[in-house]
């Protein structure tokens, strides 16, 4: 058994019935060249025979006596894959546009904590010989790079297997669990002193260089984040929206203009976001501030657990010059990072690990239903680093994989941008109170971009011709 982090127990506890706190990995299987028929059946023999090297799937929660401590993981467990594997009919014409409705469908609902926490839903009807593998994990199961890590394993990316211990775990008694979470209270009162000399080291290197820096205006402001359409009490219904861009376009724009990638990533969301504010609020008058989840433990072998930390970036949605936007967020990108390793990049896990259990759920309960704006944020966005190379589920090639995580308080906007071999797949999660259509936010993300390049004078944006054709918002 194992204890969950802190940072993994605070995804537990913070998942109310309108916010739930799983997460989606969408991998697009195109079967045109496969050699006989891709089934179900073939999808779930290829799960059973790589069940072995996917340990987390194998991971129930068992809760401490009168909450005592942060629940552990009962390991290596029976899976009932007729429970976890699932089909699912994607209505015609079986297009990007019905896939995503279908996957937002299937985010609406949240997991059995009764049962190891992820489902597979294998969706049959797509056009062009195409199937989709949506998988629902527990963000308490696995962040961005330990799901990654796992997808590596079930696509055959990960090397040749190797021998791993599936002897059943037994459940301990009361009495040991209550044992264990006493001496696990006794290493986190050890530690207590040393956290709060780091945290008080941490806050005066970070207030130190804030009075060193030069002003710079046009910064959003923590606390005091902007109210937005997108942000309002959150419905507990899911609505998903997903597009793909050019990887290669995409570094040479960052490369042409001088910044990094994730810097783009960040402009052309502010992009997009500025043009959806200007339709739905009619100003986009203050700069957004938006919560960027960061890695601090990116080892390839990692395949559970959250080793995750945030950094708070000023989006810029106010400037209307592309390239000032791009520059502005570049500038607000480094300043978040310096102010995260300032202050430590660990610290947020290692305080998260002294919620207390009794209480910490009553109140992310409290303020799921009645949290109608966020003052650290208004927005998530994220990028995650994808396979290099392209990977195979039972035989069948992959063409594009999506990735989301939650909703947050307040916040019914979440962007991620995953790199996958010479494409950057784009997705976004919404609540059905947010947008007339979800693909209006992809639409919007696209048109950032292009305004980017455009701008830059570089080339229009190319079809990304192993994706799935665009699903653009119907107006």
């Amino acid at each position: 058994m194992r204890r969950l982090g802190g940072m993994d127990a605070m995804l537990l506890y913070s998942e109310t019935p309108n916010l739930h706190t799983h997460t989606l990995k969408v991998a697009i299987i195109h079967a045109a060249d496969y050699a006989g028929e891709f089934t179900f059946d073939v999808f779930r023999q290829t799960v059973a025979q790589r069940l072995h090297l996917l340990a987390p799937l194998r991971y129930r929660l068992v809760d401490i006596p009168l909450r005592w401590h942060h629940p552990m993981w009962l390991e290596n467990c029976d899976v009932d894959l007729d429970y976890h594997l699932r089909r699912v009919q994607v209505p015609p014409p079986g297009g990007r546009r019905e896939l995503d409705q279908v996957i937002g469908e299937i985010a609406s609902t949240p997991l059995d904590r009764s049962r190891p926490l992820w489902e597979f839903h294998f969706a049959e009807g797509m056009a062009d010989d195409r199937f989709a593998l949506i998988g629902k994990v527990h963000h308490t199961l696995a962040d961005g790079v330990a799901s990654a890590n796992l997808l590596a394993r079930l696509m055959d990316l990960a090397g040749p297997p190797r021998n791993l211990d599936t002897t059943p775990s037994v459940l301990p008694s009361k009495p040991q669990l209550l044992w264990e979470a006493q001496l696990d209270h006794f290493h986190q009162i050890a530690a207590l002193p040393g956290l709060m000399r780091d945290a008080a080291r941490g806050a005066i290197r970070l207030r130190r260089r804030i009075k060193q820096r030069n002003h710079q205006p046009g910064m959003a402001k923590m606390f005091k984040t902007p109210p937005t359409f997108l942000n309002h009490v959150v419905s507990p219904v899911r609505t998903f929206a997903t597009a793909s861009v050019s990887l290669a376009e995409l570094k040479e724009t960052a490369k042409h203009l001088g910044v990094t990638f994730n810097d783009i990533v960040l402009a052309m969301a502010a992009g997009g976001l500025r043009e959806l504010l200007l339709r739905y609020d009619g100003r986009a008058d203050q700069p957004l501030m938006a919560s960027v989840p960061v890695s601090t433990d990116k080892s390839t072998e990692r395949i559970t657990g959250n080793q995750i930390s945030g950094l708070a970036v000023s989006l810029p949605v106010h400037i209307d010059d592309p390239i000032e936007r791009v520059k502005l967020t570049a500038v607000a990108t480094a300043r978040a990072k310096e102010n995260h390793d300032l202050l430590g990049p660990t610290l947020q896990g290692r305080l998260m690990d002294y919620l207390p259990p009794p209480l910490a759920p009553a109140l992310f309960r409290w303020q799921s239903e009645r949290a109608a704006h966020n003052p650290l944020m208004n927005v998530a966005v994220s990028s995650v680093p994808g396979p290099r190379e392209r990977g195979h589920i039972g035989g069948a090639p992959v063409s594009e994989i999506y990735s989301i995580g939650v909703l947050s308080p307040g916040s019914a906007f979440n962007m991620t941008v995953w790199s996958y071999v010479d494409q950057v797949d784009i997705s976004v999660l919404s609540d059905d109170r947010t947008f007339k259509d979800v693909h209006e936010a992809t639409d919007a993300m696209i048109h950032g971009l292009a305004e980017i390049r455009r701008a830059a004078g570089l080339p229009e944006l190319s079809a990304v011709g192993t994706a799935m054709a665009p699903a653009t918002a119907v107006t």
